[in-house]
């Protein structure tokens, strides 16, 4: 796709100087065409593998700062999850117990077909893992449970779970 150009004949000035022969300058045509085709052809490529992997989120409605629920114990379910990852769930009043992340699910789905009017409360520990409150949250997301709220644990959590697991 490349071509040579012979040029033409010499110009004025040289044919004075015969002492110093030199040599006659090329021109050179490159075909851009292909480049071009491959330029088009990467950047349609990557446009489309882009546009394909979606970015997964899921949505979640805060409501107004202001706003204040009241909600009976007998339908408030707490996760409470501490800094090493370990889960304790209690419904109401009743004293925290511990529960396995691979258990969590089967659990929710029970309390819930027991209390359809159930709200999940979660509280994580600030010096805990991000991760351990985004898992929670798609289990119950694959547990179709959409009620629950999240809320920092306080030090009268910490010393609740304290007094429990002793």
């Amino acid at each position: 796709m490349a071509g040579m150009d012979a040029g033409s004949a010499p110009r004025g000035h040289e044919k004075k100087r015969k002492k110093h022969k030199r040599m006659r300058r090329l021109g050179v045509r490159i075909d851009m065409t292909p480049m071009v085709d491959v330029a088009f052809l990467l950047l349609t490529f990557f446009m489309l593998t882009t546009t394909m992997n979606r970015p997964q989120t899921m949505e979640i409605n805060l409501p107004p700062s202001n706003t204040t629920v009241e909600v009976p114990e007998s339908n408030l379910l707490t996760l409470r999850v501490k800094e090493d990852g370990s889960i304790y769930w209690n419904v109401a009043a009743e004293p925290p117990q511990k529960v396995e992340f691979k258990k969590l699910r089967e659990l929710m789905v029970q309390k819930v077909q027991q209390n359809p009017k159930l709200i999940t409360l979660i509280k994580v520990d600030r010096k805990g893992k991000y991760h351990y409150m985004v898992d929670i949250m798609d289990e119950l997301n694959l547990a179709n449970i959409t009620r629950f709220s999240l809320a920092p644990m306080l030090d009268a959590d910490r010393e609740f779970l304290q007094k429990a697991t002793s």
